[in-house]
């Protein structure tokens, strides 16, 4: 099982994005979720976002 994390994306630049993790911001690859926009809130495990949360 892994450990995905939820964080809310702050800026988006090619395939990454710098996402918010309630106060600790990383950057992370958005190339499995394409279609996410500014302030939407994503799952991210081992650096790459997974999943975005409606």
């Amino acid at each position: 099982m892994c450990l995905g994390i939820k964080g809310k994306i702050l800026k988006i630049k090619n395939n990454f994005a710098v996402v918010d993790f309630g106060g600790v911001k990383k950057e992370i690859c958005i190339a499995l979720t394409p279609d996410v926009k500014i302030n939407d809130r994503v799952i991210v495990h081992a650096g790459f976002s997974i999943r975005i949360v409606k």
